[in-house]
């Protein structure tokens, strides 16, 4: 355990940049493993989440290395249905995004592997992938409630899928996708909720045959994917994480009003994850896109944050898709906000890697902050400039919670301690120097 105390400040300034994208940086390397030849990736996140990808991949067979001299990595790949059986059991450690993922990536390859994570991860549920990949012929092996260690005995003769999504997920998705690749014919996922389109953009760069429509009766998303392709190599190139620019950002935004911006370089604005960008919008945020361009086909710019007044919301729950991994932060800025903000839709936050609508309850309410828990989502009863501060927050070991709790303690009257700051490590490894270059006081030491 390694407690931190975050103290106030009057505000950050200055620019940075912030990992790549963890969301790509998984597929990334997953598309490269099934690829033939050589594929290389700049700008991925050396994070354990990924990194943990990264060796489990190995034990299915692909050769990865890296980082070279110049940050890239190099991957190898066996081809779609090239996988073998690993030697031991593969360790998504923290990564609900990897287990997920390799759920399907494994259902249709005629391979045996068990996975398993650790205590957070172990306690995630399964069965929203499980239940779905079950057409293929997979099988499974799971704990109880569907949970970690699960055993995949995968579908020598796999079948097609045609599946609508019952959760707006795009893990589900992209699990569904990747399961569908080594499936000869064609597959179908309908999703009625768009939700991020990594995964879809990267088939069709390594050359699979992948087509998105919207249904002309329904709205919904149609993808159609024919499998068995032969995928090509890509050099990848990964752009900053929006949902780690999230918290230099935040913190920018409750700043003194008129101080100097926060800037964060090379962020990734796909449009199916700005959600953030338009709730802080509407809370008066003035967040500015600055040069905005593209990287491996994803849109990126840079974000200037200029610290102001924030004013409370009642939040469009048809958001709650394009943001759900940057709520706890979105909380903290309510927090500081003039009134009383709503936030509904968010019953995915009860399953990530704590119960994260629980947890950032217990922990704004510890510092001095109203807030009512409803069944999908949170009251927060916004302090009008600094809450009061000066408790202890417990982080379930999750990474989003303890970053999100030390911007917190930067805002407050009085510091706010973490009880654990190894979690940050899954995601944004160097989250203390990035803040603490930009004006955040953190430290080890007594409150």
């Amino acid at each position: 355990m390694s407690h931190l105390i975050a103290r106030p400040v009057d505000g950050l300034s200055g620019r940075t940049h912030v990992p790549g994208d963890k969301s790509i940086s998984h597929r990334a390397l997953i598309l490269s493993a099934l690829t033939v030849g050589r594929s290389t990736v700049e700008g991925l996140l050396a994070a354990e989440d990924v990194l943990a990808t990264a060796a489990a991949l190995r034990a299915l067979g692909a050769r990865i290395e890296g980082p070279d001299a110049h940050g890239r990595w190099q991957i190898d790949g066996v081809g779609v249905g090239g996988l073998t059986s690993p030697a031991g059991a593969l360790d998504m450690g923290n990564s609900g995004t990897g287990a997920r993922l390799f759920l399907g990536l494994l259902a249709t390859h005629a391979v045996r592997a068990t996975l398993i994570g650790d205590a957070s991860l172990s306690r995630r549920p399964m069965g929203r992938v499980l239940d779905p990949l079950a057409p293929t012929g997979a099988r499974f092996e799971a704990g109880e409630g569907g949970r970690l260690p699960v055993t995949v005995v995968g579908s020598a003769d796999p079948l097609p899928l045609e599946t609508r999504l019952s959760v707006p997920s795009a893990q589900v998705k992209s699990a569904l996708l990747l399961a569908a690749l080594n499936t000869p014919g064609r597959s179908r996922v309908i999703e009625p909720v768009p939700t991020r389109d990594h995964s879809e953009r990267m088939l069709a760069a390594a050359g699979a045959e992948i087509s998105v429509t919207a249904d002309p009766a329904t709205g919904e998303r149609v993808i159609d994917l024919i499998g068995q392709p032969e995928l090509t190599p890509v050099d990848w190139a990964v752009p900053g994480d929006i949902s780690s620019a999230a918290f230099p950002l935040v913190a920018g935004l409750l700043g003194a009003p008129g101080g100097a911006p926060v800037t964060v370089n090379g962020v990734g604005v796909n449009p199916l994850r700005t959600g953030l960008l338009d709730a802080l919008d509407a809370m008066g945020a003035r967040i500015e896109r600055v040069d905005p361009r593209s990287r491996g086909g994803e849109p990126i710019a840079d974000l200037v944050a200029y610290p102001g007044r924030l004013d409370a919301i009642e939040m469009d729950p048809a958001l709650a898709p394009r943001l759900i991994d940057e709520c706890p932060i979105l909380f903290v800025a309510a927090a500081c906000a003039h009134g009383t903000s709503r936030f509904t839709g968010l019953g995915e936050l009860r399953v990530k890697e704590s119960d994260r609508l629980g947890a950032m309850a217990d922990a704004l309410a510890a510092n001095g902050v109203g807030v009512e828990v409803l069944d999908d989502g949170l009251v927060v009863e916004g302090a009008g400039g600094r809450p009061p501060g000066g408790a202890t927050v417990a982080t379930h070991l999750d990474h989003r919670i303890a970053m999100s709790a030390l911007v917190l303690g930067g805002a407050c009257a009085a510091p706010v301690v973490i009880d654990d700051a190894a979690a940050i490590a899954t995601s944004f490894p160097g989250f203390v120097e990035v803040m603490t270059g930009l004006g955040a006081h953190f430290d080890a030491g007594r409150r």
